[in-house]
């Protein structure tokens, strides 16, 4: 997608603000000697930024401006996936979907719409159903961040049971993070569960799942178990503003700093997800689901027992 002459003009003024201004140096030398070359100065201090955006590309220039200023690797970018970098193609199993029975559940535990297991049915979702990138040049904008050898990782709430159908459609949709992943390239052999928290949380080939918890503190426990710092400057791209503060809070008192972005260009659809179109969806994909469990094996997701909740009528 290309961007408008607005967001054109929008970006050519933030980067001119970021751009530090090089002053001519004058002459101290006599007439007809070579003059001596500017000493380079070193980069202003990197300061916080939080933004929004729906367009990857803008995020993207002034990354890329970052790390011609810092360093390539001495920039991260952690990008989300549900609804950044990746979208369902219904609104069945879509992050909208999955945080609406979330709440039904709190609300209204006996609802008819309700699933039972959500996390396990969320599983079969991602395991049946395909993704679409946010934006038709997503990965385009991905690999720019990577060949200008920025360190580029993905953070996602999901947990580390989701690993194999993320990397799927990560891979079909044109991404590959591995390559420019932060220490270790391949990650860490197994979970590990980091301080204060409960659940443990997985960092695989480039992708850091943190298991519905606090990104900011995944984060610090992703570079305190690496071994080789933090870098100067982490660009966060994300479609909730949650995740966005939890990182600023955990690295306003270190000398990181946080570029924040928060990213809408699927607000619109998360915006027209319809509840009752989704439930007709799942009422009738249940028994396709079941019937693949029953003949090949619980080895891609597990069902639970479609049992009447405790408490409520059958």
């Amino acid at each position: 997608m290309k961007i408008t002459p607005f967001r054109m003009a929008a970006l050519a003024v933030v980067l001119v603000i970021l751009s530090a201004c090089a002053a001519a140096p004058s002459s101290t030398s006599s007439p007809g000697s070579p003059a001596a070359p500017p000493a380079a100065e070193p980069p202003p201090p990197a300061q916080n930024l939080l933004g929004a955006t729906d367009e990857l590309q803008l995020v993207v220039e002034l990354a890329l401006d970052l790390g011609r200023k810092y360093g390539g690797d001495r920039v991260l970018v952690a990008l989300d996936i549900d609804n950044t970098l990746l979208a369902m193609e219904q609104d069945l199993g879509s992050d909208q979907w999955f945080y609406w029975q979330q709440d039904l559940e709190q609300q209204d535990p006996c609802s008819p719409q309700l699933v039972n297991g959500r996390l396990e049915v969320q599983g079969a979702l991602y395991y049946a159903s395909a993704m679409r990138p946010t934006q038709a040049d997503a990965a385009q904008q991905v690999r720019r961040m990577q060949d200008a050898g920025l360190k580029v990782i993905g953070l996602t709430a999901r947990g580390s049971d989701y690993r194999l159908s993320t990397f799927r459609e990560l891979r079909r949709n044109g991404f590959s993070l591995w390559k420019t992943a932060w220490p270790p390239q391949a990650g860490f052999a197994d979970a590990f569960t980091p301080e204060g928290l409960a659940r443990p949380v997985r960092y695989e080939d480039g992708v850091l799942f943190a298991a519905g918890q606090d990104k900011g503190l995944v984060l610090q426990a992703l570079f305190n178990r690496s071994g080789v710092g933090q870098p100067v400057l982490i660009v966060m791209v994300d479609d909730k503003r949650s995740n966005l503060q939890e990182v600023m809070k955990a690295f306003s008192f270190s000398s990181t700093k946080v570029h924040a972005w928060h990213y809408t260009r699927e607000a619109p659809v998360v915006a027209a997800f319809d509840a009752d179109a989704a439930a007709r969806q799942w009422d009738a994909l249940l028994p396709a689901l079941e019937q693949i469990e029953q003949i090949l094996g619980p080895d891609n997701f597990d069902l639970p027992a479609n049992a009447a909740r405790a408490g409520c009528s059958p």
